[in-house]
C-alpha cells in the first residue's frame, strides 16, 4: 500500500482521496515529528519567558491587549472552539469532513504552527479509525469564512460535538469511550 509522508511530500487530490478511502496510508516521519515538536517547544518557550503571543495568552480581536493568565490558556483555547462552533443545517458529506482533517494534518505537519504533536496524532487517529467530525454546511465567523467549520471539525479533540462512528452520528464522548480514550 502506498505510504504518504505528511509534511514532506506534496499532497494532491488523488493522494488525499486515497488517504480518505483507506487506499493510502498517511504517516509522520521521525524528522517531521521533530519539526512539529520543535515548533511547539518554541511557542512554549516564548510563553514561559513571559512574552505575549496573540491568541495563546491574549484575547482575540478587540481583546488582543487583554493578557490571559497562564493557568487559563487551555480554557481560552477550549472556549474559542466552542464559541465559534455556530454552524447550522445539513452536515457536509463524511468524506469531505475527512478530507478537511487530512488537509489540516498536511498543513500542520510543516512545523510552523506551534501545535503539539499529541494533537496531530489525535487528528490522525480520527482519520485512521474513521471517527469523523460532523460539520454543518452553513454558518461561519470571521472574514476567512472557515472558523465555524474548523471549530466543528476540531470540537471532537476536546470531547465535544458529534462524529460519524460506524456509520452513525454519535456524541464524540460515546465514540471515544468505545476506544477507552479521553479527549
Amino acid at each position: 500500500m502506498r505510504v504518504f509522508k505528511y509534511g514532506e511530500e506534496q499532497l494532491n487530490s488523488s493522494l488525499a482521496i486515497g488517504i480518505a478511502r483507506g487506499e493510502v496510508i498517511g504517516e509522520l516521519t521521525d524528522a517531521t515529528r521533530g519539526l512539529i515538536d520543535q515548533s511547539a517547544k518554541r511557542v512554549q518557550n516564548i510563553v514561559d519567558a513571559g512574552q505575549v503571543v496573540y491568541g495563546i495568552n491574549t484575547g482575540f480581536g478587540p481583546l488582543c491587549t487583554t493578557r490571559i493568565d497562564a493557568k487559563e490558556t487551555a480554557t481560552l483555547q477550549e472556549n474559542i472552539l466552542k464559541s465559534h462552533a455556530v454552524g447550522v443545517g445539513e452536515l457536509i458529506d463524511v468524506e469531505l469532513s475527512k478530507l478537511m482533517l487530512i488537509l489540516k494534518v498536511q498543513a500542520l505537519s510543516k512545523g510552523f504552527s506551534g501545535i503539539q504533536l499529541d494533537t496531530i496524532d489525535r487528528i490522525m487517529w480520527h482519520i485512521q479509525e474513521d471517527v469523523i467530525p460532523a460539520v454543518p454546511k452553513q454558518g461561519s465567523v470571521g472574514a476567512s469564512g472557515d472558523l465555524a467549520p474548523l471549530s466543528h471539525l476540531f470540537l471532537p479533540l476536546i470531547g465535544h460535538g458529534k462524529v460519524w462512528f460506524k456509520g452513525e452520528l454519535v456524541e464524540t464522548k460515546e465514540a471515544l469511550a468505545a476506544y477507552n480514550l479521553n479527549p
